[in-house]
């Protein structure tokens, strides 16, 4: 189905910015993505860099520095907490130190294609491929594919590897990987 979208699309003369967003050539998505500007957040790809989300209506999900919430999830239960006076927040996570290590790699590989071990060490002070060697390994088979070049310095995200760029971000989610 993604390649019937993709080729209907490209035929159209749109560019396919990943994750089932296409743009034309000259929208600011396409040219965010040619110029590794592109951002990500809860509703897809956006051109504006990370920033504050307030979520307003059912099931809606918010980000406010390093926590996100989600309302509840139906008319009923929202109605409810709305006419008690509270807000209708019923999950929240407020992100630790690797979850914001791994938000800057998924967003780096999702966003642009790869991510820079010297760039996540100088944020992070990590030595990246002995803290993610089992990452690095699950990325062996992708690799093997073709879908991800796996270098000394960087993992790349070769071009027929856009097409499953979630799956390649997914190695590095570790609530996905423990089944949290």
């Amino acid at each position: 189905m993604l390649g019937h979208a993709i080729a209907a699309f490209d035929g159209a003369g749109y560019d396919y910015i990943g994750m089932d967003h296409f743009a034309r050539p000259d929208d600011a998505l396409a040219i965010a993505k040619r110029e590794g500007r592109l951002h990500r957040n809860f509703q897809g790809y956006t051109t504006q860099p990370e920033c504050d989300l307030l979520g307003l209506g059912v099931s809606a999900i918010g980000r406010i520095g390093a926590t996100h919430a989600q309302n509840a999830k139906t008319l009923d239960a929202y109605y409810h907490a709305i006419h008690q006076g509270r807000f209708a927040t019923v999950r929240g996570l407020e992100l630790d130190a690797d979850d914001l290590l791994r938000r800057k790699i998924i967003m780096d590989l999702m966003c642009r294609g790869r991510f820079d071990f010297a760039e996540v060490r100088a944020e992070f002070g990590i030595d990246v491929p002995v803290f993610f060697a089992d990452e690095l390994k699950r990325l062996a088979p992708l690799a093997a594919h073709g879908l991800v070049r796996l270098r000394d310095d960087a993992v790349e995200v070769t071009d027929t590897g856009w097409y499953v760029v979630r799956a390649v971000a997914m190695v590095f989610d570790r609530y996905i990987q423990h089944g949290s």
